[in-house]
């Protein structure tokens, strides 16, 4: 009998599969604990819908991912902060931070977890960030913190 996986099943496959089992096995065990159904016409033309659906948008997410590494690539990011003598930070300069001038001046939406800093930046000067935009998508850049009256 072949079945759709609702769950993962070790020793059996993943979610979404389709394989095929002992009619008792399915009957007895995986239907009624809600870990498969049985594949109907219907319900494979379903998972196939579903599928066609979910790689379109993983390609329409990967295109913007290139069209933002494109417009990030090259770029210097200049964030204000606070500084005092000797050019340290009263605080740093994080992550959020660089997310909100992306946001506001270059209309560059990026979660803040994508973009990755060695460490907090805590003085003047340029320093290099790595934004992760998409798995296979990634693209290095310049911030320059300068102190709030440049």
């Amino acid at each position: 009998m072949k079945v759709v996986l609702l769950k993962d099943v070790s020793g059996l496959g993943a979610r979404g599969e389709v394989v095929k089992v002992a009619e008792g096995y399915a009957r007895n065990y995986l239907i009624p604990k809600g870990l498969a159904e049985v594949a109907t016409e219907g319900r494979l033309k379903e998972i196939a819908r579903r599928d066609r659906a979910r790689e379109r948008k993983a390609d329409r997410l990967a295109a913007q991912a290139h069209r933002v590494a494109a417009q990030l690539e090259g770029l210097t990011v200049r964030v204000p902060a606070r500084a005092g003598e000797g050019g340290k930070l009263f605080g740093s300069v994080g992550n959020k931070d660089i997310a909100r001038v992306l946001a506001f001046r270059y209309n560059l939406k990026i979660e803040r977890k994508k973009l990755e800093l060695k460490e907090p930046i805590k003085s003047l000067g340029k320093f290099p960030v790595l934004a992760r935009l998409h798995p296979g998508v990634q693209v290095e850049f310049e911030v320059e913190v300068v102190g709030d009256d440049a």
